[in-house]
């Protein structure tokens, strides 16, 4: 079963991935978290939970090559959803519906 931040993040992920614009880097999603109402206590946080989905195979990172930025500011970690983050999502999701449990009578 995944954190609800862990699945915000896929969440994101699989929405850039569907809008064409796979790649996104920690700061953006960040970003993204807090347009839709989700605040985040620290952004090393994030980058646990980054750190924690690559480990698991639901995350896929690359450094940008310097062709791809400006020198101004310093490279970022792109990250994409791998092949597995659909179903990992969707099983945590599973996981978390409430069971149907019968309910005693009352009078």
């Amino acid at each position: 079963m995944l954190l609800p931040l862990e699945e915000s993040v896929l969440e994101i992920g699989l929405r850039r991935l569907r809008d064409a614009e796979p790649e996104f880097y920690g700061f953006a999603v960040a970003t993204e978290l807090e347009e839709g109402g989700r605040r985040l206590t620290a952004h090393g946080t994030l980058y646990k939970v980054l750190e924690r989905l690559e480990r698991d195979g639901l995350l896929i990172s690359r450094w940008e090559m310097p062709e791809e930025f400006d020198e101004s500011r310093p490279r970022r970690r792109l990250y994409q959803v791998s092949d597995k983050a659909a179903l990992a999502l969707s099983e945590s999701r599973a996981l978390q519906a409430p069971a149907l449990r019968p309910k005693l009578a009352t009078r």
